[in-house]
């Protein structure tokens, strides 16, 4: 057992840093430049007229959970419903410098760490405001475990 464990650190610490290095060549995530008002608004005009929910999510490019909960919700399992039941705004949060008075108004409490998600219905009403930090460790939740909550915030119809 003892000499697999090494095996096993080493293993997750290529893989830590082959994915930090792929997402630091892909898009950035949250654009840092982007009027988060203006985008939750927009998100809330698509979802009234589609018949969806809306997910906030902030977060960080800097922040590896973040980065590992896209990818997740990308999975062919997740991104389908999705995509049917969800319009998703990324809030950049800076180094937790920018946008904390959005994440106050939906009582997203950043302190507890990122990714945090926040859940609006199709007329911006909150549904659901994460206050656990139950997403700041994504890259140790099971896709199952992603994919209920999802299941769970998604419309009813």
């Amino acid at each position: 057992m003892r000499k697999t464990r090494p095996c096993r650190l080493v293993l997750m610490a290529a893989f830590l840093v082959i994915a930090t290095g792929a997402l630091a060549e892909e898009k950035p995530l949250y654009d840092e430049s982007a009027d988060a008002r203006a985008d939750i608004r927009s998100a809330v005009v698509r979802a009234r007229k589609e018949h969806k929910n809306v997910v906030l999510d902030f977060g960080g490019n800097w922040c590896f959970d973040c980065h590992v909960l896209e990818k997740a919700m990308q999975q062919p399992e997740l991104a389908s419903g999705i995509e049917k039941n969800f319009v998703v705004v990324h809030i950049d949060v800076g180094r937790f410098d920018k946008n904390v008075d959005i994440a106050e108004q939906y009582r997203v409490p950043l302190n507890k760490g990122v990714p945090a998600l926040a859940v609006l219905d199709s007329s911006g009403k909150l549904l659901y405001a994460q206050d656990q930090g139950q997403f700041e460790d994504a890259r140790h939740m099971s896709l199952g475990a992603i994919k209920a909550f999802f299941e769970q915030w998604r419309p009813k119809k």
